[in-house]
C-alpha cells in the first residue's frame, strides 16, 4: 500500500528531539522554529512530561467514557486556574476541528439559530468550516455549501454590525491571531466590540485559541489581551505537547445534558497524563512569561532587518512577510541554517518554536536570517 501523498516533504527524517532541537538520521542537529503546526509547547521530550505518559501508559492509556475517569478533572482543574477559567466548563475531543464542530453545536443548540460568522483568511478545522488560504484553486476552495457561514473582513465592525442585525446568527467564531491566515492580529477594540454586541444579541462568541492558546502569545489565551470573556473557547495544538488532545472551554451561560455532546477518544487517560504535564511544565516553568520575553525580544530585533516587508505576532507565535516569495529563502535557512520554520500562503513565513526557546536560539535564528536578507 501507498502512502496518499498530499503533502510536500523534506527529504529529511527526524528521529529524535530535546527542547527546541530536533535531530534527523544522520546526526545532524536543527533548531525547530516551527514546533509541528504550533503543537510542541514545551519542548520535545521534555523530562516530566516523558516520565508522566510512560507512567500512565504501564498502567492504561484509554477505557470509555462511560466510567468515571478522575485525570479528567485533575485537567479541568489546572487548566482553570492557570488560564483565569474556574468558573467555565471542560468538554474534551482529539483535536482542533472535533473542539470548533461541538462549539458551534452548543452555539446552535443554545440559540436555536444556524448562521455562523466568520473572518477572511480564518482556518478552523477540515470538516465544518475550512477557510480558503491559498492561492491554489484546486485545494483553497471554502467550505460554505450550505450557506451558514459568512466570512467578513478582519476588524470590520459595520460589516459585523450588518450581519448581526439580520437576527439569524447562531455565533462569531474567531481567531484572535490567525495562524494559516498570516499571523493577523484582531485589534483589542474590535474584541471588545464584538464581546458586547453579541452580548447585546444573544449571540455566541467563539475564541478559537487552538494555535494561540496556552501561553504562546504570551498570555495563556491571546483574547486575554483585550480583556474579553468568549463564551466559548476551543483549545488544542500545544495542550498534549504532541499528544493529541484537545478541550472546549464552556461558559455558565450553558447547562450539560446528557447525549448533547460525544466523543470516543476524548480525555482518555494517556492524553489526560500529557495535558497534566504540559500544564505543570508551563506553570513551574514560567514558560508563558518566557514567550512573552523572548517573543518581544525576536520581534524587536526582526523588524530591524532590511528586506522584510512586515513583522507581526505576539509572544512566540511570528509571522514574517516578504515582498518575495519565501520558498527559496525558507530552503536555505533548513538546508544551509539547519532551521526549521514554517510558512503560511507563498509570502510568509511562520515562527511557531516551543515556548522554552531561549534568547541564544533566538539570536541563531536572527544571525541565519540576517546573513541570508543581506546577501
Amino acid at each position: 500500500m501507498n502512502l496518499f501523498e498530499v503533502y510536500p516533504l523534506f527529504n529529511i527524517e527526524i528521529v529524535r528531539g530535546q527542547g527546541c532541537c530536533v535531530w534527523d538520521t544522520q546526526g545532524q542537529e536543527y533548531l525547530d522554529l516551527y514546533g509541528g503546526h504550533a503543537v510542541i509547547s514545551i519542548g520535545h521530550s521534555q523530562p516530566e512530561y516523558v516520565q508522566a505518559i510512560s507512567q500512565q501508559v504501564a498502567k492504561l492509556g484509554f477505557y470509555s467514557n462511560s466510567v468515571i475517569n478522575s485525570l479528567q478533572q485533575q485537567v479541568a482543574d489546572a487548566l482553570g486556574k492557570l488560564s483565569g477559567y474556574n468558573d467555565y466548563q471542560l468538554f474534551f475531543a482529539n483535536s482542533g476541528a472535533e473542539a470548533n464542530e461541538n462549539a458551534l453545536k452548543l452555539a446552535s443548540f443554545h440559540t436555536g439559530r444556524k448562521r455562523i460568522i466568520a473572518f477572511n483568511k480564518a482556518f478552523h478545522g477540515r470538516t465544518s468550516l475550512a477557510v480558503e488560504v491559498t492561492d491554489d484553486p484546486k485545494i483553497s476552495a471554502p467550505v460554505n455549501k450550505n450557506g451558514h457561514v459568512t466570512f467578513l473582513p478582519l476588524n470590520d465592525k459595520a460589516a459585523v454590525e450588518a450581519e448581526l442585525a439580520k437576527g439569524d446568527v447562531c455565533a462569531v467564531l474567531i481567531e484572535c491571531i490567525q495562524g494559516v491566515g498570516g499571523i493577523r492580529i484582531a485589534d483589542n477594540d474590535f474584541l471588545q466590540f464584538l464581546r458586547e454586541r453579541c452580548t447585546a444579541t444573544g449571540t455566541i462568541l467563539i475564541a478559537d485559541e487552538i494555535q494561540s492558546g496556552y501561553g504562546r502569545s504570551g498570555q495563556f489565551f491571546a483574547h486575554q489581551y483585550a480583556d474579553i470573556r468568549p463564551d466559548i473557547i476551543t483549545t488544542a495544538k500545544g495542550m498534549g505537547n504532541g499528544f493529541p488532545i484537545s478541550g472546549v472551554l464552556i461558559s455558565p451561560l450553558f447547562k450539560p445534558v446528557y447525549g448533547m455532546l460525544g466523543t470516543t477518544f476524548g480525555g482518555n487517560h494517556l492524553a489526560c497524563a500529557a495535558a497534566l504535564a504540559v500544564l505543570h511544565v508551563i506553570e513551574t516553568q514560567h514558560l508563558i512569561e518566557n514567550a512573552a520575553t523572548v517573543g518581544e525580544y525576536l520581534l524587536s530585533n526582526l523588524r530591524q532587518l532590511t528586506g522584510v516587508k512586515d513583522v507581526r505576532g505576539r509572544g512566540l507565535m511570528i509571522g514574517l512577510e516578504f515582498n518575495e516569495p519565501i520558498k527559496e529563502l525558507r530552503r536555505r535557512l533548513l538546508f544551509e541554517h539547519h532551521i526549521f520554520t514554517g510558512v503560511t500562503g507563498t509570502h510568509v513565513i511562520r515562527l511557531l518554536p516551543p515556548l522554552c526557546l531561549t534568547r541564544t536560539e533566538a539570536d541563531r535564528f536572527l544571525t541565519a536570517l540576517a546573513s541570508e536578507c543581506n546577501a
